[in-house]
């Protein structure tokens, strides 16, 4: 089975509460050499067999028709998953 990443992030104007919350975490544990974190949404699409440009074009449209939000949202990344 191939398997198919697509990847979302917020829009750089967009504020992501998450990101900050991430962000403000991180001292308190012991992570002090980040100064920005913005969190995005991956998904995993599953196809039968080994993945191909229609494959990738499928997901290409699925992604900017379904899985983003594009007011919001870019779809920074729609590749095969390597092995």
């Amino acid at each position: 089975m191939g398997v198919i990443i697509v990847e979302v992030m917020p829009k750089p104007e967009i504020l992501d509460p998450q990101g900050k919350a991430i962000l403000g975490a991180f001292p308190r544990l012991g992570f002090t050499d980040f100064v920005g974190v913005r969190q995005g949404k991956r998904f995993e699409l599953t196809v039968d067999g080994a993945v191909t440009e229609a494959h990738l074009e499928q997901a290409r449209k699925a992604a900017e028709e379904l899985l983003s939000n594009p007011i919001i949202e870019n779809v920074v990344s729609v590749r095969a998953l390597e092995d």
